[in-house]
């Protein structure tokens, strides 16, 4: 992708996006323009906004600061007055502007050390832009019930050629609890992963670890699905070559897999003018990876300090690129104050990393493949009886790359899977909740002998849920969130003269026992054409 030399190239060019959410449908213009001009559409994504409830509420600002370099933000939260302390439901908001000439920024914000958002940003208009995005955080209200500090950095460089000022708010609003909303189920403790050890409570009868995983920097890493290992010839190696999985260890056991989200960002694929009005999948708001560690609870619950550990497999020793900021959600026993148990079963695969380097004229060749599955168990004697949980775990990968000498053509065709499932058994049905996850990627990069650069590529973010209650299904989705842009460019001339043009399209489509979300998008030279809702 040679992400360098094309990014020194981008140099004077200026981009425009903005995240819309819950915004009503767009009044598209009759005709688009010929080429990208000097301004276009605020970016709009077509996922779901995040339902709100019809119930008193109570907003707190969390942050407000302007980021030009890499100091972080540093402020204090203090809980909202007239809400309660049991919510049905919190949403995060932050609201983000910048003008002039910027790259995408990634940002995390902290409450209490816990990681409740990370987020990158759009790249800016020369007049500005602005965009916003919305968050439910409702998982987080143990840590939102006292007063906490707050930290907050989108980490961003300001010179005479890079001027944008990256200038956000981030609100919290509270929705009270009311006979018509009860308080939402929340894990009763929330516990941010800073440190070597970590001691929970020892009543613990159910711990989630959540991983906020992500490949960036500008660095190869950030591309990690286009790496090749030697003697290949390309600019991106790791001896694994693209495969890679997010692991959690807990006191040196393997304990969780995970495949990664193979994430673009806003400058992602040499090309932004692919994501000028509709970004990639969960470019602004990164979702975690989650593991189900129950089955290790009665480990933890012994009241010592035990080490848990994220690590991403296939990373090339020593080089940096991944960021893995990690909370652990705990349910606790109110019955008891300590639950005992055991760790019943452990079964791991051999892990399977496999590539086959093709060298050719002029098309060179490299696919890889990857599979692993873990299964673990235990059991907790708590003050409701016998709880046994079992989670069994599956990720596998699958990818084609070719490129040419010099990588003026360079593809991708990949897919990673990742399956899991966990049941619970003890008085009454088991229930067993089922998640199957599909990430696909589809694009090609060339560069002409004139210096047009093209990219056309297509995402996918798939997903099929389904909770069983013995062998009666209770609740089920279907997630299919799509995204398909073609954007073209020339290089090395200036900014009036690089006739840029480009569609971009989304369609997002959740069914399930919950109703129906479908919404399309389209756009042409940054204008929007398409805002349709078909539920």
């Amino acid at each position: 992708m040679r992400r360098r030399r094309i990014m020194s190239m981008l140099g004077g060019l200026t981009l425009a996006a903005g995240l819309l959410l819950g915004a009503g449908p767009a009044h598209a213009a009759d005709t688009p323009p010929a080429e990208f001009g000097t301004d276009w559409h605020d970016p709009l994504t077509a996922a779901p906004p995040v339902a709100k409830p019809h119930a008193k509420s109570c907003q707190v600002t969390l942050a407000e600061a302007q980021f030009r370099d890499f100091t972080p933000y540093r402020g204090s939260y203090t809980p909202p007055r007239g809400c309660g302390d049991r919510w049905s439901k919190v949403v995060l908001r932050l609201d983000g502007k910048v003008k002039g000439r910027q790259y995408d920024r990634l940002g995390y914000l902290h409450v209490g050390g816990t990681e409740v958002l990370r987020t990158s940003t759009p790249e800016p208009s020369v007049d500005g832009i602005a965009w916003n995005v919305e968050k439910d955080v409702t998982r987080y209200s143990p840590v939102l019930r006292s007063a906490q500090p707050v930290e907050m950095l989108i980490g961003n460089t300001v010179d005479d050629t890079y001027t944008g000022v990256i200038d956000v708010k981030v609100t919290l609003t509270f929705y009270a609890a009311d006979r018509r909303t009860p308080a939402a189920a929340t894990p009763d403790t929330v516990l941010p992963l800073d440190a070597a050890q970590v001691t929970t409570p020892r009543n613990t009868e159910r711990v989630v670890a959540e991983v906020y995983a992500t490949g960036s920097g500008g660095g190869c890493e950030e591309f990690w699905y286009l790496a090749v290992p030697e003697p290949a010839p390309y600019s991106c190696k790791a001896a694994a070559g693209p495969n890679r999985e997010v692991r959690i260890k807990v006191d040196g056991q393997l304990a969780g897999i995970a495949a990664p989200f193979p994430t673009v960002w806003t400058g992602g694929w040499s090309n932004p003018f692919l994501w000028y009005v509709v970004p990639a999948p969960r470019a602004f708001d990164v979702k975690p990876v989650e593991y189900d560690l129950t089955p290790y609870a009665a480990l933890l619950n012994d009241g010592r300090p035990h080490r848990v550990e994220v690590a991403v497999a296939g990373v090339p020793a020593g080089q940096d690129g991944w960021s893995t900021p990690t909370n652990l959600l705990i349910w606790q026993d109110r019955g008891s104050k300590v639950v005992t148990g055991g760790l019943t079963r452990h079964e791991e695969s051999t892990p399977v990393n496999s590539t086959t380097y093709q060298p050719g004229s002029p098309e060179l060749r490299l696919d890889a493949r990857s599979e692993h599955r873990l299964t673990t168990a235990g059991y907790l004697d708590t003050s409701h009886g016998r709880v046994t949980t079992t989670v069994t775990r599956s990720v596998s990968a699958g990818s084609v790359h070719r490129w040419t000498e010099g990588e003026n053509t360079d593809a991708l065709k990949g897919s990673w899977r990742d399956d899991q499932s966990v049941t619970t058994s003890g008085r009454g049905p088991s229930v067993t909740a089922r998640d199957n996850r599909t990430y696909t990627m589809d694009g090609t990069t060339t560069i002409g002998a004139d210096g047009r650069l093209r990219t056309a590529i297509t995402l996918g973010d798939r997903a099929d849920s389904i909770t069983l209650r013995g062998a009666r299904p209770t609740a089920f989705s279907h997630l299919d969130d799509t995204y398909r842009g073609d954007a073209s460019w020339t290089m090395n001339v200036p900014r009036e003269q690089r006739h840029a043009t480009g569609t971009s399209a989304e369609r997002y489509r959740l069914y399930g026992s919950d109703g129906c979300y479908d919404r399309s998008l389209k756009t042409v030279q940054g204008t929007l054409t398409e805002d349709v809702r078909h539920c």
